[in-house]
């Protein structure tokens, strides 16, 4: 059984070794102004959603390509806690069946409610990664998306993602300042000094 201490330093390590998931961050933000672009075009809703729906998948393989930019590590096997995250991430699959009736019912509301899901499920990653920015935006995001989606007229939800894009540029940023938090964290810890 681990000591306090020593789970706070496996989840230190993994905020510091994963830098609280910018990459993921820089990722999707990349991600959601392409699919802004997506819905400047001339095309109905449900094309620009159908369009929408296969471009988040870009983001993993994006964020793979910012972790050699930003030198972060995904895979730290001798820590319990590495693999989280990436079973939080994919998480957010399980609500996709309540998106593909929102696309199929109510095309309209589909980008309003891919964007709830997308901010919603950073939540747990406030406590994964000790960082608060995530709970602040899994707040913010799907409020904002509710707010913008019941408001505006169809030929206006290009905003939906544009407010997305700049919510998660905000996150990445606010994350910045948590991971050099975590990190002089980190030192004062005998376990992840020396390493």
């Amino acid at each position: 059984m681990l000591s306090a201490q020593e789970f706070t330093a496996l989840k230190l390590e993994l905020s510091v070794k994963a830098k609280n998931g910018l990459d993921f961050i820089v990722a999707a933000s990349v991600v959601w102004a392409g699919i802004t672009a997506v819905w400047l075009l001339p095309y109905g809703v449900s094309t620009k959603g159908f369009i929408t729906f296969f471009m988040g998948a870009l983001t993993l393989p994006l964020a793979w390509l910012l972790s050699k930019v930003f030198r972060t590590t995904w895979v730290l096997p001798h820590n319990p806690l590495q693999p989280l995250g990436l079973w939080l991430n994919f998480a957010q699959l399980f609500y996709f069946p309540f998106l593909i009736f929102i696309y199929t019912r109510y095309p309209q509301h589909f980008i309003m409610t891919y964007g709830i899901i997308t901010g919603a499920h950073f939540f747990p990653y406030a406590w994964l990664y000790s960082a608060r920015p995530y709970a602040i935006m899994a707040g913010i995001i799907p409020v904002g998306c509710l707010v913008l989606g019941l408001q505006l007229a169809t030929s206006a939800l290009y905003l939906i993602p544009l407010f997305i894009t700049g919510a998660l540029l905000v996150l990445g940023a606010l994350l910045v300042p948590a991971y050099r938090h975590s990190k002089q964290a980190a030192l004062s810890l005998p376990e992840l000094s020396a390493a």
